[in-house]
């Protein structure tokens, strides 16, 4: 049975919003409430991304305590040519450098192949790990649609109709999504 509060822990206004979204599809009798806890966590440097998302949430455990059902949700962006680069490390890659400049890492190289990866680590009230992960393949494109969440207007997944995730619906996008495909399986295991 799935517990009736769980906390998220993000800070990132448009995740919160879509993880609301991707929950409540499946919670229609309002039985799990959404609580938000922007803690500001240490993100271990590695390209194991189960391991990132671990460590994450072991630290959130730390700080709100052990019987609090809480998550922690980390993307990664990796480009085939570049062996599962930028991988976690997309989110410095945005701070750093423009989503073209991104485009255009892989301008030499006719494999513009890239996986979207969102890995969730929850620990549940008896403080027991779990790992839940979503994977969408696609290919890097010049950015089309809106530009106001990550690098959504960069990334063309296979399934998508030909467009990038910025240029979707949000429901058609929660669909196919590297999100909403590890949604599934932890909401599987929430209401198993």
């Amino acid at each position: 049975m799935a517990p009736t509060e769980i906390t998220f822990v993000t800070g990132n206004a448009n995740k919160l919003k879509e993880v609301q979204m991707l929950l409540a599809a499946e919670d229609k009798k309002g039985s799990i409430t959404l609580k938000n806890e922007p803690l500001d966590l240490d993100e271990l440097q590695d390209v194991d991304l189960k391991a990132i998302a671990l460590t994450k949430c072991k630290q959130a455990v730390k700080e709100l305590g052990v019987g609090t059902p809480v998550f922690v949700e980390d993307t990664a962006l990796t480009f085939d040519e570049f062996n599962g680069l930028p991988g976690a490390y997309i989110k410095w890659f945005l701070k750093s450098m423009s989503l073209e400049k991104i485009v255009k890492l892989l301008e030499p190289y006719s494999n513009k192949g890239a996986e979207a990866i969102t890995t969730i680590a929850y620990c549940d009230e008896n403080g027991e790990y779990h790992i839940f992960q979503g994977i969408t393949k696609g290919k890097i494109v010049d950015s089309r649609g809106p530009t106001n969440f990550g690098w959504d207007s960069i990334f063309e997944p296979l399934e998508g109709k030909g467009m990038t995730y910025a240029e979707m619906e949000k429901d058609f996008k929660n669909t196919l999504s590297h999100r909403g495909k590890a949604f599934v399986e932890f909401k599987k295991f929430l209401y198993a």
